[in-house]
């Protein structure tokens, strides 16, 4: 198991009590339909943790992969202007959260950052989140995945 990814699994196990499930795919799963494909499963039940900056503060919004982040929808979440969201840089989002893009899991952030899930996740059994490097994937039941990252679920979606 690559080291990253051993690192999430570890300190999920050690700081919240969960035994992740890692499959890591060679080829990449870097994208929601590569990461589908790899699993085999759709796209939809993907759970791509997105790093976001509203005006002064990073947020990790976890989308289902047939879905994009809408901007307004998080500007009206925090009462903000929609030009002042956008998506975080790579830079800020691994000084900040510790991890990588794509490979930035739900949870086991090395900061406290608001966490918000895609409504249309709630909808499956089954969905899969990054498991600390863009080559991990986990299985996680959406209403555990709520309650590990402490995210409020939202209509988010474009």
């Amino acid at each position: 198991m690559h080291d990253r990814a051993r690192e999430f699994a570890d300190r999920a196990c050690r700081e919240y009590d969960f035994e992740v499930d890692v499959q890591e795919f060679p080829e990449g799963t870097k994208t929601a339909a590569d990461a589908a494909d790899a699993v085999g499963c759709d796209v939809a039940q993907i759970a791509s943790s997105i790093a976001m900056r509203a005006a002064d503060r990073l947020v990790v919004v976890v989308t289902s992969g047939a879905n994009r982040v809408s901007e307004a929808k998080l500007a009206d979440l925090f009462g903000l202007a929609e030009d002042e969201v956008e998506m975080a840089d790579a830079a800020e989002i691994k000084a900040t959260l510790g991890w990588s893009i794509g490979g930035v899991p739900p949870f086991c952030h090395d900061a406290e950052v608001p966490v918000y899930l895609d409504e249309t996740l709630t909808e499956f059994e089954t969905v899969w989140a990054a498991a600390g490097t863009p080559e991990a994937v986990f299985p996680i039941d959406p209403k555990r995945l709520r309650e590990l990252s402490g995210a409020e679920v939202a209509d988010v979606a474009e």
